[in-house]
């Protein structure tokens, strides 16, 4: 089966405010794998696979939701992809901040 692989990247006040963590929770209940990382620039980035219909329902929560303290002013979406299972993340993890 294929799956959908896009990376992502959040604009407004996505930092301090549990967005991480909330963007974890989301993906796991969809059972999605991939990550998300702060960046230096002030913005969330990371990458999100797994079922297409999954990863479509976590772009429109990324964009629209996200945590209950956040701001969405921006959410871009690159890098769009199939893949088999095989080449996905294990898990949906947090990592270090990057540039």
């Amino acid at each position: 089966m294929s799956m959908k692989s896009v990376y992502f990247e959040i604009f407004g006040k996505v930092q301090g405010v549990y967005f991480r963590d909330n963007t974890v929770r989301k993906a796991t209940q969809l059972g999605l794998t991939g990550n998300v990382r702060n960046r230096k620039t002030g913005t969330v980035a990371g990458v999100i696979q797994g079922p297409p219909d999954a990863v479509e329902e976590m772009q429109q929560w990324l964009s629209h939701t996200g945590s209950p303290k956040c701001r969405i002013d921006d959410a871009v979406f690159t890098n769009e992809s199939l893949l088999e299972a095989n080449e996905c993340e294990a898990e949906f993890s947090r990592l270090p901040t990057s540039n």
